[in-house]
Formats: structure tokens, C-alpha cells, sequence
């Protein structure tokens, strides 16, 4: 991602999430279509995990319009808030990779 994007950051940064959550979501169902015999907590965690990923893609989304709505200039409170959900976005990845190795 590049930095030149100036007063429009938080919307190129919140593209980015929006994208990549949707990302995270449709795999969770793509990987239960392909694994056959799939053990039910597998399939249940995978369940829970495409609904948590859906509601943090919809309060991507959420924040995508209220940027929109603002215009130019994106008040500090809606820039924090901005930060805030990235971080934890972020946080969540970094968790999962560790889990993962």
C-alpha cells in the first residue's frame, strides 16, 4: 500500500481490510466444500469463524460509508475509530499466524 494517498488514507486502508475480511470469509466456506469428511468441530469452528469474519467485514463496511459520508476532512474520533478496528484486525492475523506455526 502506498502513502501518498493523504486525507483518503483511512478509505485505502479500510478498501484493504473490507477486501481481505471478505477474503477470510469465503474461504472458511471454500474450505468445507473441498475437504470431504470434514469432522464436525472442524466444520462447527469453521462455521463460527465465517460469522465473525462476516460481522468485522460488515463494521468494515460500516465505517467505509461513514468516511464516505464525511467527505475531505475525516475528524480525528472517526480516524481513531478507523485505527482501532485495524489494529484489531491486524492483531487477530498475527494470532492466527502464531496458532498456525
Amino acid at each position: 500500500m502506498q502513502f501518498y494517498y493523504g486525507q483518503q488514507m483511512p478509505l485505502r486502508i479500510l478498501d484493504e481490510a473490507e477486501f481481505w475480511k471478505h477474503q477470510e470469509e469465503e474461504h472458511t466456506v471454500v474450505i468445507r466444500e473441498l475437504v470431504t469428511g470434514l469432522e464436525q468441530p472442524f466444520v462447527e469452528a469453521l462455521q463460527k469463524w465465517e460469522e465473525a469474519l462476516s460481522a468485522t467485514h460488515q463494521q468494515i463496511v460500516g465505517y467505509i460509508e461513514s468516511v464516505v459520508r464525511v467527505g475531505a476532512y475525516v475528524p480525528n474520533e472517526l480516524y481513531q475509530q478507523v485505527l482501532h478496528l485495524v489494529s484489531f484486525c491486524l492483531q487477530r492475523t498475527i494470532g492466527e499466524s502464531r496458532c498456525r506455526a
